[in-house]
């Protein structure tokens, strides 16, 4: 058990052996989930001449893999506001702190003609209680429903997954929540034109030509991570955890702890 300190100097108790791990691991089989019409990723040996970096092969002493995915689509990831500006930021020099409170939700997505959408009502209905918990919520997880295991393996490609409005995003902005993260591969609808609502108003990005002073640099977005049915809807802390790529996305380890 350990105590962490968060921002605003409040204390919260955790058990590191009882980590909550919402990512989705990345494979190189048709079980990877999908999504912006990619195929899935490559996890190869690196043969060099007859000579093949799999010990199972008979011809090398290390296993020695060549990987190649798309963090966008393959998998639980997180961005930065570089992901929709013309200038180049990077996820790794924008995210500085690991450790969050956070607010565990879960929603179901409201028909809208053709599409399933997450309104502002429902962030804000979901939020009510963190009040009584005098706890001030750094990040926000939202478990859409059903929950279904598809999830886990789902190629999302073509098939207008739920998104957030533009409203439900700038409700996030303005509650000072600084890390979204949703069990789907966007926050935008996946046909829209790159308008890209959800995503610009959230980190009140006004213009991708050119930032505005005001734009939040380290506020992140975590797309495909998956919450399973035995976390329930409450007050956690996250260490959202990235390798240290130079892009705008990386992908993520985004782990949960009760707190105590």
């Amino acid at each position: 058990m350990i105590t962490i300190v968060n921002h605003q100097n409040k204390e919260f108790k955790i058990d590191l052996s009882q980590p909550l791990d919402i990512s989705i691991p990345l494979t190189n089989t048709n079980e990877n989930p999908i999504a912006w019409y990619q195929n899935k990723p490559d996890i190869e040996p690196v043969t060099m001449g007859d000579w093949i970096g799999k010990v199972s092969e008979g011809k090398s002493s290390t296993n020695f893999n060549n990987i190649f995915f798309n963090p966008h689509a393959h998998g639980t990831h997180t961005e930065c506001l570089g992901h929709i500006t013309r200038d180049f930021y990077s996820i790794n020099q924008c995210l500085k702190q690991f450790f969050f409170t956070a607010e565990v939700i879960s929603v179901q997505p409201e028909v809208l003609g053709e599409d399933l959408i997450i309104t502002k009502k429902q962030i804000e209905t979901a939020l009510d209680s963190r009040a009584s918990l005098g706890m001030t919520v750094e990040a926000i997880i939202i478990r859409t429903l059903p929950n279904d295991k598809v999830k886990l393996s789902k190629n999302y490609s073509n098939t207008n997954p739920p998104y957030l409005t533009e409203d439900a995003a700038t409700f996030i902005r303005e509650s000072a929540i600084q890390h979204l993260l949703i069990d789907l591969p966007s926050v935008d609808r996946e046909h829209d034109e790159g308008k890209l609502l959800a995503h610009k108003a959230f980190w009140n990005v006004k213009n991708v030509n050119q930032l505005n002073a005001d734009a939040r640099m380290h506020c992140t977005i975590t797309e495909m991570v998956f919450v399973a049915d035995t976390i329930q809807d409450g007050s956690y802390i996250l260490n959202l955890q990235i390798a240290s790529f130079e892009n705008d996305a990386s992908p993520s380890k985004p782990v949960l702890y009760k707190i105590l």
